[in-house]
């Protein structure tokens, strides 16, 4: 057993032990419906995930019922990435503030009632607004749910098992959502993607009324007002730029602008931060090594995998024809490898080696599969060439998830846990908003720069500058991975998670 300082001075155990009680301090005490807790936190994240993907399924259906215009519908998805990933850590600060059980049913009832809403819309504003507020209270949701599962699991083997779960969901649940989109829009109605959501947010409620411990709020905090008024104003401009560059292009001016004004605020926001008594998002949280780099290595992977889902999911229903239920069936093996990768690496490897190997290696392994992607051509068949690459990707993303999970909460204090939880949910949503914004650009411009074969029909031209376009994106993604596993190789710490000695005792109630 070795010990290691922290950033606040205080010393940690790397150890694959339980943590021993220590006289005079308070320890965590054990909840004896964790497991039980942990599915209803898995279902909560289940449904904020999909429900980033599950609608672009139903966008076509819901424009033709809502006689919306190929120009307004970015906003289905904008809206609820914009508030999402606006009110993140806000979100994370007041899980802390207002008790993190009471946030979580806030943000379940509130996402349950928005998503009532949205599927029974009746104008295309409606719909919009209901999106925006679904966002706005996932992002009460997500961190709440995440600061929960690391004040419920202390034991370190507890909170591999219990992270690799975790992790397995929140890596595939945006895969899972093109799938149950698909079945729902195809055999129901469009408007079931939202409903679906009401389900969900039962069963987690009640769950959580059972089996979820109340948590005191942190005694004497306050909120930052004026750091979370700047905190949601550049995140929301910085996912907002990445939404516009997605449509009109990284020379846009309303992309520069947004960008722009985004490094400007967000700056103002680390300046303030680092002078606030009370501050939203406190910097000891982010400059830990392992915080920060997990953090880095979660947003990376994010644009990979959303760049995956967004060029895949057009190379099969465009090129390979298929249904929108047969594209969500065909990421299946991608879903199955992220969640057996992410439970037997966090479950078997991650409390002996710690996130550093696990992140490295799934970086690495993630690089494979995209460079298996690069080969793809009009008349490549889905078993021979898309399925291995799924396969390798997904096992590799389940490697990075799982660890990078738990390494990005652990060592944080009790009364830091919601706002460090908001961080992993922050960076894989900028993530997913730069994945599509940078790869789009790139396969576009490569689609239009491509020269066909000499006397290719026109349908046929058409076909092989898209596919182009998606081996360009998919090329890009390989090298980015593979240069996130020299950074992650790099930046991360050597050595097994280390949590904190001392914790906050669950209250009943």
């Amino acid at each position: 057993m070795t010990t290691t300082p922290t950033s606040l001075g205080a010393p940690r155990l790397d150890t694959d032990e339980p943590v021993a009680s220590i006289p005079g301090q308070a320890q965590p005490a054990a909840h004896d419906h964790r497991w039980l807790a942990l599915a209803v936190l898995g279902l909560a994240q289940l449904m904020v995930v999909l429900d980033a993907t599950i609608v672009n399924i139903a966008l076509p259906s819901a424009q033709r019922a809502l006689a919306f215009s190929n120009a307004d519908r970015q906003w289905v998805v904008t809206a609820y990435a914009l508030t999402f990933g606006g009110l993140l850590l806000l979100g994370g600060r007041l899980a802390d503030l207002v008790g993190r059980r009471r946030m979580f049913l806030i943000g379940l009832a509130g996402f349950a009632l928005s998503s009532a809403a949205g599927g029974a819309s009746t104008s295309f504003g409606m719909l919009v607004a209901a999106r925006a507020a679904q966002g706005a209270f996932g992002a009460m949701l997500a961190p709440a749910a995440l600061s929960l599962l690391t004040t419920l699991f202390t034991d370190v083997r507890d909170r591999a098992r219990a992270f690799a779960i975790y992790g397995a969901i929140a890596g595939a649940g945006a895969a899972v959502g093109l799938l149950l989109g698909g079945v729902l829009t195809e055999y129901l109605d469009w408007r079931w993607c939202l409903f679906v959501n009401i389900a969900f947010a039962l069963v987690a409620a009640a769950g959580a009324l059972a089996w979820l411990r109340n948590q005191e709020r942190v005694p004497g905090a306050r909120l930052d007002l004026r750091g979370a008024l700047v905190a949601v104003a550049g995140l929301a401009s910085l996912v907002y730029g990445f939404s516009e560059a997605s449509i009109d292009g990284w020379s846009s001016p309303v992309t520069i602008g947004f960008l722009a004004g985004a490094v400007v605020v967000l700056g103002l926001f680390v300046y303030l931060e680092s002078r606030a008594r009370d501050p939203l998002l406190p910097l000891r949280v982010l400059v830990e090594r392992n915080r920060g780099g997990s953090n880095l290595a979660i947003l990376l992977v994010g644009v990979g995998m959303f760049g995956v889902f967004l060029f895949l999911t057009y190379y099969l229903q465009l090129t390979l024809g298929y249904s929108p239920v047969k594209t969500g069936l065909a990421f299946l093996p991608m879903v199955g490898g992220i969640m057996v990768a992410s439970t037997l690496g966090g479950v078997v490897v991650l409390p002996r080696t710690g996130p550093k190997p696990l992140v490295v290696t799934g970086m690495l392994i993630a690089a494979g599969g995209m460079f298996l992607l690069t080969s793809i051509s009009v008349s490549s068949g889905y078993a021979a060439h898309v399925l291995p690459a799924l396969v390798v990707a997904g096992i590799g993303m389940g490697l990075i998830f799982s660890a990078a999970m738990n390494a990005a909460t652990a060592g944080a204090e009790p009364h830091d846990a919601g706002v460090a939880s908001a961080l992993p949910n922050v960076a894989q949503q900028i993530g997913g908003a730069l994945g599509p914004a940078l790869l789009n650009t790139i396969a576009t411009s490569a689609a239009v720069h491509y020269i066909p074969p000499p006397h290719a029909s026109p349908a046929y031209a058409a076909a092989a500058a898209s596919v182009h376009g998606d081996t360009t994106a998919f090329t890009v993604v390989w090298i980015i991975l593979l240069a996130s596993a020299a950074v992650s190789a790099l930046v991360l710490r050597r050595g097994r998670i280390a949590l904190p000695m001392s914790g906050a005792p669950l209250h009943g109630g």
